[in-house]
């Protein structure tokens, strides 16, 4: 029981801090009018209506404070990933519209690879007893992967990033569980989530980009639509030619490589 009052009273601390600095905004105006917006709060987006709306509000507010934009994003960000609520898709988006495709991208890499750890280290101190009692089986299932796996660890982990066998909520939160050295866990992260981020930060600078159909179909436009098509077939070839050679992905594979031995 205090594990998890210690885990509440974190993620209402978090929650009360995210609130203050998302409803105190420094002074500057709204868009498209002159009025100030003190009081207006900012909110997660839940759809693409919400994330387009958003992303105007911002873009128009970061004309006068271009730093305070950044420390909001990045703390819902990291409050996102570090508590596993799910929605970061839509702030890899967002990421790509504020701040341009390649500073989106790094900025959603070293993001989402600090808030992965922050999720590792909450579920370390306040979350071990509470993720084995809720999801005993799948904590087994991914101990006996784990195990079959240890000696090519680093891979396995890069594989579970790039073709995601379980959510990586829960495996940021098993992680821990399964003694998984969180430096291996880190740079798994900040590389195995390249090519997911690739592509929602690539779409987010697009459809900021447009400004009509036509604009869609520009030389530009048709480039990057090309570059997300390569990026997203990387996990495919990656996992199609050296998963075999490296990696116990069933039962199946581990009686194979113990008769081999």
């Amino acid at each position: 029981m205090r594990p998890l009052l210690g885990l509440l009273l974190v993620f209402a601390g978090c929650t009360f801090a995210l609130y203050l600095l998302s409803t105190q905004l420094p002074r500057g105006r709204r868009p498209g009018s002159a009025e100030e917006p003190d009081g207006r709060s900012l909110w997660f987006p839940s759809d693409l209506a919400e994330l387009q709306e958003l992303s105007e509000v911002l873009q128009e507010y970061r004309k006068e404070h271009q730093a305070y934009v950044f420390l909001l994003f990045c703390s819902a960000y990291l409050y996102k990933q570090g508590f596993a609520i799910p929605g970061s898709s839509f702030l890899n988006v967002l990421a790509g519209a504020l701040f341009g495709p390649w500073l989106g991208l790094l900025l959603c890499c070293v993001l989402t690879s600090v808030g992965a750890s922050c999720c590792y280290l909450l579920s370390s101190v306040f979350g071990k007893q509470l993720v084995i009692s809720y999801f005993p089986d799948k904590v087994a299932l991914l101990q006996r992967k784990v195990e079959g796996n240890r000696d090519s660890l680093f891979f396995f982990l890069l594989f579970l990033r790039l073709f995601p066998m379980t959510p990586n909520w829960f495996l940021n939160l098993s992680a821990p569980i399964l003694n998984i050295p969180i430096v291996q866990f880190f740079f798994s992260v900040l590389i195995g989530l390249i090519p997911y981020n690739f592509i929602c930060v690539q779409t987010g600078s697009i459809l900021s980009t447009l400004t009509s159909l036509n604009a869609l179909f520009s030389w530009e436009t048709v480039l990057k639509l090309l570059a997300i098509a390569l990026v997203a077939l990387v996990p495919g070839t990656l996992i199609k030619k050296f998963s075999p050679k490296h990696l116990q992905l069933n039962e199946k594979g581990r009686t194979e490589s113990r008769k081999d031995t």
